[in-house]
């Protein structure tokens, strides 16, 4: 077996973006830029108000002042501001030439209907000025950005409507298993309902990707071979679950290599899905990974998170938390990589959830996340830190 770490580089190293395509922004959210945005403005374009208030010179701050107009959002200035002078000004209005101070409408009390003073000091000048936040030109979004919603209003505000980024992979899912039944099909006496499959859509689609789902193929060459060719017509990534176990070692193998898919590792020491296989076929790539769902789980999320990453043009940076125990934890065997499923408590601690090993269900809809449980460690004590992938 190698380490998780050795697994991580053979995929890096093994994958390639499938070319680009210009799409419309608003579709654009978990897509992946393939090149830089500039900013075709200043932003803000001129300086502007920050708040409801009136436009005056810092200097005539004690005075009593005329209001010479009034300027709201979206409306340029015709007034310049002289001695004792002011304008009424709306958020995000023009500062008119002459004002360098802007005083909050609450610090405003009028004298007549067009004069007023001020109440209290100001000590800002309650200004954005031009250009303050982003120049003409400047680069608002890196290559290999994975835009999020928040990126969005940026593309908006430099008039990036169509933008380019890499292709997505289409990704197939096929289940392997005498024993397994479609969740509709109520089991009889030695079956279990396919879980995985349904599993691994979910959190293809939380990516916002295509993924189609094969089926179920029986346990012989040439099922799997007949439904692994035909996942490969349309699909860039397949994944398939089940069949990976040291018993089917010798079977995989044959299977995969008739259908043209090159082995790179088969065995992690990770706990769970050690047997997890990474293999490509040209352009193309395969996973098979383990046929319990918290096994699926946690290989898709460490392994086929950052494959798929690689492939649409940026890397996987999972979020990670270091959190305190809120108990002693145990473990008898230490030689593989552990992702326990565990709850963060309000008070910011963890707590291991009741887990029965890769085939519990239950224990990964209970976790908050998964603790990260070193090689060679079997104790770790109450109020020690440990690392934590939310799910």
């Amino acid at each position: 077996m190698i380490s998780y770490e050795e697994a991580l580089v053979y995929i890096t190293e093994n994958v390639h973006e499938l070319g680009t395509e210009s799409i419309d922004f608003k579709h654009s959210v978990h897509r992946v830029l393939s090149e830089e945005i500039f900013s075709d403005i200043d932003m803000p374009p001129f300086n502007k108000s920050v708040m409801d208030g009136y436009a005056c010179r810092r200097k005539d701050l004690k005075n009593v002042l005329d209001v010479v107009e009034v300027i709201p959002a979206g409306v340029w200035p015709k007034k310049i501001i002289g001695k004792n002078q002011c304008a009424k000004i709306m958020t995000g209005a023009p500062l008119p030439k002459g004002a360098d101070t802007v005083v909050m409408v609450e610090y405003t009390k009028k004298v007549t209907e067009n004069q007023v003073f001020f109440t209290k000091e100001c000590t800002k000048s309650n200004i954005s000025l031009t250009g303050e936040d982003i120049k003409t030109g400047e680069v608002v979004l890196k290559k290999g950005t994975l835009i999020k919603e928040k990126h969005i209003p940026i593309l908006a505000s430099v008039g990036a409507v169509s933008i380019k980024v890499y292709k997505q992979p289409h990704i197939a899912i096929i289940s392997t298993g005498n024993e397994l039944v479609e969740p509709d099909v109520k089991p009889v006496l030695s079956q279990i309902r396919n879980s995985n499959a349904y599993q691994m859509v979910a959190q293809t689609q939380a990516m916002n990707l295509t993924v189609s789902y094969f089926g179920i193929a029986k346990d012989t060459i040439d099922s799997m071979l007949t439904m692994l060719n035909k996942a490969f017509e349309t699909a860039e990534v397949v994944i398939m679950s089940g069949a990976v176990s040291m018993g089917d070692y010798d079977f995989v193998p044959l299977v995969l290599k008739k259908a043209g898919i090159s082995i790179h590792f088969h065995g992690i020491a990770i706990k769970p899905g050690k047997r997890t296989i990474f293999g490509t076929k040209k352009n193309k790539w395969f996973v098979g990974i383990p046929g319990n769902p918290v096994s699926a789980f946690v290989q898709f999320d460490v392994f086929i998170k950052p494959l798929i990453s690689g492939i649409m043009g940026c890397h996987y940076y999972p979020k990670m938390y270091k959190l305190p125990l809120e108990e002693d934890f145990k473990r008898k065997n230490a030689l593989r990589k552990a992702f326990e499923p565990v709850k963060i408590t309000v008070n910011g601690t963890v707590v291991p959830v009741e887990y029965h090993g890769s085939a519990h269900i239950n224990a990964l809809s209970c976790a908050d996340g998964l603790m990260i449980v070193e090689q060679g460690i079997t104790k770790l004590k109450k109020g020690d830190f440990v690392d934590v992938r939310p799910i």
